[in-house]
């Protein structure tokens, strides 16, 4: 039995769960960012909130935050996972394709930015390696905050969201430089600049290599043994050892967990196994990101700001002035539209929790004195609470995301593309209807559960869209873009299987096209009953084409043939069709389809499908 103590060691971690089951519902209910609900919650159960009425009310302890140390080092996992979910959405192709912004802007805007920063610093009487440190520090932003933002309103893949995350993207890189630059800063240290830099660099860039070289190699055969044992358990389980593998990995050479993890997502995007580690993830990093923004406003202290309002509420309004302007100019220098480049510097205007802990490191080594270090990350929280509002102003003033794009060097592929179709289940079934799409040049993307055929068919045709994953779950599906589809076509074996697709494709999408496989004509009744436009029953479809065969070899023309088939199809469907208001509609949906195909005029055929049934 667990004793008093040990319940008590569970205390952060029960708080925080009731408060995300608490923060979530409540702000998307008043449709404001869940980010900032969780920062209000660590400031209110933080050791500077509650915490601080807990000397006086022994009770109050049960409900507070104490250990924050401890909760900010699980809470960093957040960001790692973060990074690795953004990982998965690139590619090492796609990224390619990004490195005017991430190596152009990025690196104008860190360099730029920080030195800036620093001239100021120096004005207002701060000793030369202390600015320098304080530049650098505050040139960064906060990818935690920023990407859910962004990512929750859709904007990730418009012209600013893109050159926004392309930004933060250089900024992680430069983790390993400028936390070197803080020990070379140190007024204690008596080793030289060259030998610093190989013994900060070497080792980051020998656990960079090892990730990509190993990953490469070991990826892939790895998650197509975990993908043959069909564990849910195994696979999840997997996914975790490569995030956490990696993040340790590149930490141990002196880099950011969470650059580890953003290039092992870079390896898995190129494989089929994508989509469904991304659904595996989701979970763990929502959980571990709110944690992070409990931590984040559990640190802040408003006595703090109480105390010294104009410096510190002028310094945080400073440094998201100052940086806004210069990544303006600097955005519109390098080619990018004036709404891009205002959206763009309005979300890169903040702080960024790496501050901390680069200004932590360097007043714990004494080259920024405490008070000040104290100060700047008061008011580099403040802006970092601030982000989702700005996030959500910026957003109103913006103009349709149609109106403006990246310019054509700047721009990224897509793989999940509007009015596509999704094949679920590609045996031989799905890859005849495959094969037809390709045929009328109608764009499609393929999910099946058999990773011997998955690897097969990505092994004949290495450009084509097919994952790997269990596509009865709605995560799966609108990671494959059910949402913005033309059609879904389900061809899968299971008639059980058949049905959940068919209710979440509905459930998502209730204008969607569903054109499903059934076993008979029950389970065809059944299928149009939760949402089906289409049902093709395999006995009577199979009559059908014994019939017209038959027909055919009796000497009717092919024309009649075709059309009695047609006709005998149409009377199939209107008896196993419910007599529903949804059903009529979706019926009618389908017989308009057809006559513009057909090109014949709508009334005419509408008539004779009333008349048949």
């Amino acid at each position: 039995m667990a004793t008093h103590n040990e319940l008590g060691d569970y205390r952060e971690i029960l708080l925080f769960l009731v408060t995300a089951g608490v923060v979530v519902p409540l702000f998307r209910r008043l449709r404001i960012s869940p980010v900032l609900g969780f920062i209000c919650a660590g400031l209110l159960l933080g050791p500077y909130g509650l915490g601080r009425l807990a000397s006086l009310h022994p009770w109050i302890a049960a409900i507070s935050l104490s250990d924050i140390e401890g909760l900010a080092k699980v809470s960093e996992l957040g960001v790692t996972f973060l990074l690795f979910m953004i990982g998965l959405e690139l590619s090492f192709e796609r990224l390619n394709r990004m490195r005017k912004l991430v190596f152009g802007l990025g690196a104008l805007q860190v360099f730029i930015s920080a030195v800036a920063i620093a001239l100021v610093a120096i004005w207002l009487g701060q000793p030369a390696p202390a600015a320098i440190i304080i530049g650098g520090a505050l040139a960064l932003s906060s990818t935690a905050i920023i990407v859910p933002v962004i990512a929750e309103r859709k904007r990730l893949n418009t012209a600013s969201g893109r050159a926004t995350f392309s930004i933060l993207l250089f900024q992680d890189l430069m983790v390993a430089p400028l936390l070197f630059l803080v020990a070379m800063l140190d007024p204690r240290t008596n080793i030289g600049f060259g030998m610093g830099l190989l013994t900060a660099l070497l080792p980051a860039m020998a656990a960079l290599a090892v990730i990509v070289g190993v990953g490469r190699l070991i990826l892939r055969p790895l998650f197509h043994l975990v993908a043959a044992t069909r564990s849910t358990e195994f696979f999840m389980a997997a996914c975790l050892l490569v995030v956490l593998g990696t993040g340790v990995a590149t930490a141990m050479g002196g880099l950011s967990m969470s650059l580890g993890a953003f290039i092992a997502g870079l390896l898995l995007a190129e494989t089929e196994f994508r989509r469904e580690v991304e659904v595996t993830i989701e979970p763990f990093k929502g959980l571990l990101l709110g944690l992070f923004f409990v931590s984040v406003g559990a640190g802040l202290d408003l006595s703090y700001v109480v105390r010294q309002p104009a410096e510190t509420l002028g310094l945080a309004v400073a440094l998201f002035a100052g940086k806004a302007v210069l990544l303006y100019g600097i955005a519109r220098l390098v080619g990018l539209a004036s709404p891009v480049a205002k959206e763009t510097a309005l979300l890169i205007g903040p702080g960024g929790e790496f501050a901390f802990v680069m200004l932590t490191a360097a007043v714990a080594e004494g080259a920024v004195a405490a008070v000040t270090g104290a100060q700047v990350m008061v008011a580099v929280t403040l802006s970092m609470i601030a982000i989702p509002f700005i996030a959500s102003l910026t957003f109103k003033l913006a103009p349709a995301r149609s109106e403006v794009k990246l310019p054509d060097e700047f721009s990224a592929p897509v793989d999940v593309v509007a009015g596509q179709v999704i094949i679920v289940g590609y045996g031989r079934v799905g890859t005849l209807v495959g094969d037809m799409l390709v045929r009328h040049k109608i764009p499609f993307i393929a999910i099946d559960d058999d990773i011997r055929l998955v690897k097969r068919e990505r092994e004949r045709n290495p450009n084509m869209q097919i994952y790997w994953g269990d596509a009865t779950r709605a995560e799966l599906l609108k990671k494959c873009g059910v949402g913005s589809a033309r059609g879904i076509v389900v061809t899968m074996d299971s008639p059980k299987a058949v049905e959940l697709v068919v209710e979440a494709a509905h459930r998502e999408h209730p204008e969607l096209t569903i054109v499903a496989r059934a076993r008979d004509a029950n389970h065809a009744t059944h299928l149009y009953e939760i949402g089906a436009t289409d049902a093709v029953p395999e006995t009577i479809e199979a009559s059908l084409q014994l019939a017209e065969a038959v027909l055919v070899d009796m000497g009717v023309p092919m024309g009649y043939v075709i059309a009695s088939i047609h006709d005998k199809r149409d009377e199939y469907r209107s008896l196993l069709q419910p007599k529903t208001e949804g059903a009529r509609q979706r019926r009618a949906i389908r017989m308009s389809t057809r006559v513009k195909a057909m090109g014949r005029p709508k009334a005419d055929k509408s008539e004779k499908t009333e008349k048949s049934e």
